[in-house]
């Protein structure tokens, strides 16, 4: 296996510093938008099988042209969901397998944006998946955390643990604190505020069976939920993610849904971003340059791979999943994978978040690379067994990836 990762900051070099302790694939190209990213990254991790480039991501063009250069069989997405389409198809014209941790993006609907959904997250790529599949290739998406591990719990409820599902229940949740300058806790993001502000200001997607997909008002049914390991009862909310286009796909739960821990501070931040118009992706005109509110936001608050240092704290991933067991009584269980920010940062020295989410794709390219997951066309996580993924994130052996999820009866 000849391994492209397109984007050297946070998931991306976590990603690299999980795979190289691996030994399944032969070259690893590392690549970034500033050339000096990814050799740093290369010259820090001294293994001949890296290779640093530089690439624009914008590019289908550029993409395809280093996935020849290198003859790479398989390439990872791990920068922000605006450049998912130039990858996709820059890796589709190429040849190569591709993999993504977000999904292109949704558009809302014009005229029912709290009712009726757009276009949806991923629409752009599945509606190219008879393309992959005629051709023999395989585009894996949603395979980070989540989405990702959620959807390979989704699988493994449905097919160890449930003979009918109600609900399939994304929820996120944890007690990070960033210490700031003062020692008081600081307002500092721990993943791409760009791709936060996108999916907590556009409006949820919630699945029913009978119904199909609508949207709700951002924000939206706030419940409290208990997260395990410490944690303790968060307040979650409705929130835009992959999962709700993704497990309907491949599950027949009646209905689906995605809430996140967020708290007040950072809903009301959230609030004022957007009444200030400073969550817009439209240019604006400042002094004669050209540049993205959003963008300006991203750059005013720290890097999110930089934070680990300054955090404490655990964060989880998991799924509630309620319905009749296989014995047909009622069950509701709680499948959760929590990452304590001190052991991530001593092992790996990438905090909880970036860490989490970036173990996922690298134990999906071993399974790919050993032939355990095979497939052609536009396939979510759901679409593959979850027992030999289940067991690789859980092994603490050379074997496995020492990090095991948990299951809890509710």
């Amino acid at each position: 296996m000849r391994i492209l990762i397109v984007g050297a900051g946070g998931v991306g070099s976590a990603a690299v510093r999980i795979a190289v302790r691996r030994s399944f694939f032969d070259l690893l190209v590392v690549a970034d938008y500033d050339p000096a990213r990814p050799q740093a990254l290369v010259n820090s991790l001294d293994d001949d099988r890296l290779v640093a480039a530089q690439v624009d991501a914008s590019s289908a063009e550029a993409i395809a042209a280093v996935v020849h250069e290198h003859q790479i069989t398989h390439v990872l997405n791990a920068v922000d969901p605006r450049f998912v389409m130039p990858i996709f198809n820059g890796c589709f014209a190429a040849g190569a397998t591709y993999l993504d941790m977000a999904m292109s993006l949704s558009v809302r609907h014009p005229e029912e944006p709290y009712a009726k959904t757009g276009v949806m997250l991923g629409d752009e790529q599945f509606a190219m998946a008879s393309d992959w599949e005629d051709a023999g290739r395989l585009a894996l998406v949603g395979m980070g955390v989540e989405p990702g591990l959620s959807d390979v719990f989704a699988r493994y409820a449905e097919d160890e643990l449930f003979a009918s599902i109600d609900e399939l229940g994304v929820r996120d949740g944890a007690n990070l604190v960033v210490a700031g300058a003062d020692g008081e806790p600081a307002f500092a993001p721990s993943f791409s505020i760009w791709t936060t502000i996108e999916e907590c200001l556009n409006p949820p997607v919630v699945f029913e069976r009978e119904t199909g997909w609508y949207t709700t008002e951002p924000f939206s049914e706030p419940e409290v939920f208990r997260f395990p390991e410490g944690i303790g009862e968060v307040e979650c909310v409705n929130v835009e993610h992959e999962e709700v286009i993704l497990m309907p796909r491949w599950t027949k739960a009646r209905k689906v849904t995605f809430k996140y821990g967020l708290g007040d501070e950072f809903i009301d931040v959230l609030k004022t971003l957007h009444k200030l118009g400073l969550d817009s992706t439209e240019p604006l005109m400042v002094k004669g340059v050209s540049v993205s509110p959003r963008d300006v936001v991203a750059a005013a608050l720290p890097d999110p791979a930089t934070l680990g240092d300054r955090m404490t704290g655990k964060t989880c991933a998991g799924l509630y999943v309620t319905g009749s067991g296989k014995d047909g009584s009622p069950r509701a269980v709680y499948l959760y994978h929590v990452v304590d920010n001190e052991w991530s940062m001593a092992e790996y020295g990438s905090q909880a978040v970036v860490w989490q989410t970036a173990v996922n794709p690298v134990i999906a390219l071993e399974l790919l690379a050993n032939g355990t997951w095979q497939g052609s066309g536009v396939l979510g996580p759901e679409a593959f067994d979850s027992r030999p993924f289940l067991e690789l994130l859980a092994a603490n052996t050379p074997l496995g990836y020492g990090s095991p999820w948990g299951l809890e009866e509710r």
